[in-house]
């Protein structure tokens, strides 16, 4: 015969899943009314209307009908936050995902973005990436800009990556770990995707890659934002956002949609780079402002961030015995203000 007491032992079978302990341990048991075979009975849970809670509720039908019950009503409440923090709070779920993306993980997400393309954004993240390798940080970066991608060519890659046991190792160049939708693609074929196709080749790269322990991932988005800086933007919960920009009032105009779409999914915006800012004469050392001024300065105040530096037009010095025509060494003028502006970021992002 069913009975009070036989309904409770019953219940100490039965986990709230999202404490690990059993309903009579959390105090979750509210109420029992045994009549006649028919049980009735209120549970208060961690948390209600979750998968979680249709498991309880058909457990503790089963366990209760196996005591003899011939029927079992239910209702279901929350625990208050004060029983809660008596039992401990919640156990936290095991993360699931690759390392890399972990909550716990050392790794800084930097994503390089603009509104526009032709503005430079590529150089812009190979560069930092470099920079921040010469600078004793371990870095990474991928080639996100699905549809145009250019990093390998830009740091003058020509191997590929190496798969073993189903895990790609990605290719090192200039201390930075790359991988780049280029390493895919055969004979620079074009890439006609749609947007859920490339989101699962966007999560390959964090799932799939063997990134090892990094202080920074450089990401380069595509321009503006569509589906692939829409997916990044979701798995990268906590991502910081460089801005790259020409001193022209279009490019600028064009990058502030960028960096809104970063701050209404509540990424941090490091600052902006403005690129292309004007070219200086060899041989008067006279600046022209070649593309106008300001657009920078104006990007910063609509988005109230920084202006982590301002870019001249130039062009690496060629080694063709070590051929990357994008990368500014240590001592050319330009890769001196890309150091200046990468330790402004591991100021920031300390």
């Amino acid at each position: 015969m069913v009975t009070e007491a036989v309904v409770i032992e019953a219940l100490k079978r039965v986990k709230d899943r999202d404490l690990n302990k059993n309903l009579v341990e959390t105090g979750g048991v509210r109420e029992i009314k045994v009549k006649e075979g028919n049980v009735s009975l209120k549970i208060a849970l961690a948390k209600t209307g979750t998968a979680e809670q249709m498991e309880v509720q058909q457990e503790i039908v089963n366990v209760v009908k196996g005591e003899g019950a011939s029927s079992v009503g239910l209702r279901f409440e929350e625990l208050s936050d004060e029983e809660l923090q008596k039992l401990g709070g919640m156990d936290e779920p095991a993360f699931q995902g690759p390392a890399i993306l972990a909550p716990n993980s050392k790794t800084t997400f930097i994503a390089v973005t603009s509104g526009k393309g032709g503005v430079g954004k590529s150089t812009v993240s190979v560069n930092l990436a470099t920079t921040l390798a010469r600078l004793g940080k371990k870095v990474g970066i991928i080639d996100a800009d699905i549809y145009g991608f250019s990093v390998p060519d830009m740091m003058g890659i020509e191997e590929r990556p190496k798969v073993i046991a189903d895990r790609i190792y990605p290719v090192e160049r200039f201390n930075v770990k790359v991988i780049s939708m280029g390493f895919f693609v055969e004979d620079n074929a074009p890439v006609i995707w749609r947007g859920p196709m490339l989101g699962k080749m966007l999560n390959q790269f964090f799932t799939e890659v063997e990134w090892g322990e990094l202080d920074y991932l450089v990401l380069d988005l595509p321009p503006g934002t569509g589906d692939v800086a829409l997916d990044l933007h979701t798995m990268l919960p906590h991502s910081k956002e460089i801005l790259v920009t020409t001193p022209h009032a279009t490019a600028a105009f064009v990058a502030a949609r960028a960096g809104t779409m970063a701050i209404k999914t509540h990424h941090e915006i490091l600052g902006v780079v403005e690129n292309m800012a004007y070219f200086e004469s060899r041989v008067t050392g006279e600046k022209e402002y070649v593309f106008g001024t300001g657009g920078g300065e104006r990007l910063t105040e609509e988005l109230k961030t920084d202006l982590l530096g301002q870019i001249p037009l130039g062009q690496p010095e060629i080694n063709k015995e070590d051929f990357a025509p994008s990368v500014y060494g240590k001592t050319h003028p330009i890769g001196q203000i890309y150091e200046q502006i990468s330790q402004r970021i591991i100021e920031k992002t300390r």
